[in-house]
This record gives structure tokens, sequence and C-alpha cells, in this order.
């Protein structure tokens, strides 16, 4: 017994088959086309944030949390601080 409700129970095993696409932004820049098309293997594209700014995690490209990076050897991960309120439904 797992002290939910069945219909409870259902509705879980049914989000359990819901796949997001998770986003990290670690930040943004504006740049021509000209300078996108000259881009090559090794091109350094500078951002409008530093090493320690928070950084947005996006749920199918909508914001849902702000974060923070974490390196632990050599993997990268990312520490939620905040969940962003959610927005009202717009139907």
């Amino acid at each position: 017994m797992s002290g939910f409700p069945a219909k409870d129970l259902e509705f879980m095993a049914t989000l359990d088959k819901v796949s997001l696409n998770i986003a990290v932004v670690l930040g943004s820049t504006a740049m021509p086309v000209h300078q996108v098309l000259r881009l090559g293997r090794g091109a350094v594209i500078e951002l409008d944030s530093g090493e320690n700014d928070e950084v947005r995690i996006l749920a199918n490209d909508f914001p849902v949390a702000k974060g923070s990076v974490v390196v632990s050897g050599n993997r990268i991960a990312v520490e939620v601080k905040q969940m962003l309120p959610r927005m009202p439904d717009v139907r």
C-alpha cells in the first residue's frame, strides 16, 4: 500500500511517461550574420554573463528555475537555487 489513492497513482504513472527537454542557459550575445558565418572550430563566443552568474533552467523552452554551475572533476552540473513562479494557464 502506497498511501495514495488509485486515481493519483494512475496520474503519476502517466507522468512517468512524459519527457521534457531541459536546457541550461549560461548567457547570450548578439552577433551580425556575417560574423556567425565566419565561426569555425575553436571560435570563442563571448557571453553577457560571468562565471559566477546565475544560469536559467528551461523545460521545453519555458523558464522554470535559476541555478548555479557546479564543476566536480571533469563533470559539470547545475544546482537549482530558485524555482520560478508558474505563469497562469493561458487558454
